[in-house]
């Protein structure tokens, strides 16, 4: 195969090698899934079900709650969410279990092992109660067996995770000490209620979850997610709710004082924190979870990222003794080594782990923010002649390459510097990617949802929405504001400022980086070749025209670490 030209020229970015050996790995996937569960030992654990909390309004939630065999008192690992603390793994007829229906269609990268008393997503309670722990799991307000009217996201919601943890702490089994533990939902139930402050919470784990629903899921560029939003929506039908998530994606285009309410006050946030910041979670929680990490009042916080499988890396061994480690020292008070505050997993394929080593804050203090231009030649150090690119919105895309010169590690978010045009419209909702190739050989890494394909990093922004909040932008980070849309004229060429995911990749010497530019997503919707369940609107009709030259600057900036 050739290698991939570096020119500036069109692409179609939804066309990648390889796509035939996947499809048939994704095909054993779903016939036999590497999800291994165990039944747990009933002479250790006593589990009481059911279990009834009053809220401060009166409303009734349940909990399980699962406790070591034997007198005293136990620090507690809370979990709050809409998944159903019953839906447990069930036995077969002749043996083995059935799991959630979520581990066949989302692809597992790696094998995942944990009792039959856990649930979606969850802290495995017979793992942490052999470790000195007691786990509640919470049906959250209108979810399982718990009563109420559910407010997705809400101030509400917030508090009631505040009065389980309140509960938990002033239980007879307890020693008074909280931690909140889970993945995605069970981690956005965290940043809320840590923010009101209960006083029996002491830590929290926020296992990869966002901290604002418009910008990291339900519109990151200003246009709706329309494929994984509808999925989960259909699984969340049997709860009771006070609106839909996927409605107000499609009712609410513009962030307002709605939006606002349900992004968490971050800035509140005291007790310790371990935040895991998956580079493998652009679609979803990759952004918020280090959001968190940086904007948290915390005086001690630590982030762990990694770039494998949200839920195998979870259960692993490796990341289970890190909670221990972390909850050890802030729940049970015992003189454990501090976490280092960033731990960095640096990869240069989807298998291949380069290095993992501490760092002391994020984004690097030592990076060198570096800007490869658009030229017709691709993309270089040095900016050239002008020039432009069209190509069609629908069926369209754009691509520019750079060889790169030596070994060199990015580690950290990238910003796209576009200028662009339309013709047939007055507005283009714009994909970019960066990407890894080796020669004609496209380097493919883990992404959301269990997508073994992913590029480095993505990014989104319809261009009318391109207006920026200054006061929360950096030059590496550009945030637009969504307040209110500006639609392109005939003819007019205008600068967009698109944020790319977090990422820590090793490109070396004779790799291409290869930036990607669409109107619509870069992946195919099949459910075997594409990144499903993921999917975003697609305009259907006009042309789209990126420019660059001297009074057109456009450029790609890049974190170089050395």
């Amino acid at each position: 195969m050739q290698e991939r030209s570096t020119r500036a020229g069109p692409d179609r970015p939804w066309h990648r090698p390889d796509r035939v050996r996947y499809a048939l790995e994704r095909l054993r996937g779903i016939v036999r899934i590497s999800v291994s569960v165990s039944p747990h030992d009933r002479s250790s654990i006593v589990l009481d079900r059911d279990q009834a909390v009053l809220t401060r309004d009166g409303t009734v939630l349940r909990v399980n709650v699962h406790r070591p065999v034997g007198e005293g008192t136990f620090p507690v690992i809370l979990c709050a969410h809409p998944y159903g603390k019953d839906k447990v793994p069930t036995r077969r007829r002749g043996g083995g279990y059935r799991v959630s229906f979520q581990y066949r269609v989302l692809r597992q990268p790696a094998a995942i092992a944990f009792s039959d008393l856990t649930t979606w997503e969850a802290p495995d309670p017979a793992w942490w109660t052999a470790h000195g722990y007691v786990v509640v799991n919470a049906d959250l307000r209108g979810a399982g067996a718990s009563d109420g009217i559910g407010d997705w996201l809400s101030r509400q919601e917030s508090e009631d995770v505040a009065d389980l943890v309140e509960w938990a702490g002033h239980q007879s089994w307890s020693t008074g000490s909280v931690g909140l533990l889970g993945v995605s939902y069970l981690a956005l139930s965290q940043w809320g209620a840590a923010a009101q402050r209960p006083p029996s919470l002491r830590a929290i784990v926020p296992w990869e979850g966002f901290t604002d629903p418009y910008r990291a899921l339900l519109r990151p560029g200003g246009f709706p997610e329309v494929g994984f939003l509808r999925l989960w929506s259909r699984g969340m039908e049997g709860n009771r709710q006070a609106y839909s998530l996927m409605a107000a994606c499609l009712r609410r285009p513009l962030i307002d004082d709605w939006w606002r309410s349900r992004v968490p006050d971050l800035h509140r946030i005291e007790v310790p924190t371990l935040v895991c910041g998956s580079f493998s979670d652009n679609n979803l929680h990759s952004r918020g979870s280090i959001d968190g990490f940086e904007h948290i009042g915390s005086a001690e916080r630590h982030l762990y990222t990694h770039r494998a499988g949200k839920w195998a890396t979870f259960y692993s061994e490796e990341a289970k003794q890190t909670q221990l480690q972390f909850l050890d020292r802030h729940l049970k008070g015992r003189d454990t080594p501090m976490l280092p505050p960033v731990r960095l997993e640096v990869r240069e394929s989807g298998n291949q782990i380069v290095e993992v080593r501490e760092e002391q804050e994020w984004p690097l203090a030592r990076t060198r923010w570096t800007p490869l231009h658009l030229r017709t030649d691709g993309l270089d150090l040095e900016p050239a002649g002008t020039g432009s690119l069209e190509f069609g919105i629908r069926k369209g895309g754009a691509g520019f390459g750079w060889i790169v010169p030596a070994d060199t590690e990015l580690t950290g978010p990238m910003a796209l510097r576009l200028y662009v045009s339309v013709d047939g419209t007055d507005d283009v909702d714009l994909t970019v990617g960066v990407e890894k190739w080796r020669g004609g050989s496209y380097v493919g890494f883990e992404g959301s949802y269990g997508f073994g394909r992913d590029r480095v990093t993505t990014g989104w922004l319809s261009a009318s929405l391109r207006d920026l909040d200054e006061t929360r932008s950096r030059p590496f980070q550009p945030i637009p504001s969504f307040t209110s849309r500006a639609p392109l004229g005939p003819g007019e060429i205008v600068p967009v400022d698109i944020a790319l995911g977090p990422s820590s990749t090793l490109f070396r010497r004779g790799e291409q980086l290869r930036l990607v530019i669409a109107g619509r997503w870069l992946w195919p919707r099949n459910p075997f070749t594409g990144a499903f369940p993921a999917a975003y609107r697609t305009r259907r009709a006009g042309s789209c025209t990126v420019h660059w030259g001297p009074d057109h600057p456009a450029r790609l900036l890049i974190p170089v670490v050395s």
